[in-house]
């Protein structure tokens, strides 16, 4: 992959949008994990136990869409 230095603060701050999500998806392509702090996996496995004792306390993801695209 070609080396490219460009600078990004002369981009529109939606093409900077664009490219990181470009950036992100180049490094989600290459199949290899990302590595976990042992913090974020505490916190994972803390939200999972939560989640166990309590299943019905979770939003489903259509809700929270529907309610995000309303006008506040």
């Amino acid at each position: 992959m070609p080396t490219v230095i460009a600078d990004y603060t002369k981009l529109s701050i939606p093409e900077r949008l664009a490219l990181i999500g470009e950036i992100w998806d180049s490094i989600t392509a290459e199949g290899k994990a990302i590595p976990l702090t042992d913090e974020q996996k505490a916190e994972l496995d803390r939200r999972m136990a939560e989640h166990d004792k309590n299943p019905d306390a979770a939003i489903p993801w259509e809700e929270i869409r529907r309610t995000a695209d309303q006008p506040a």
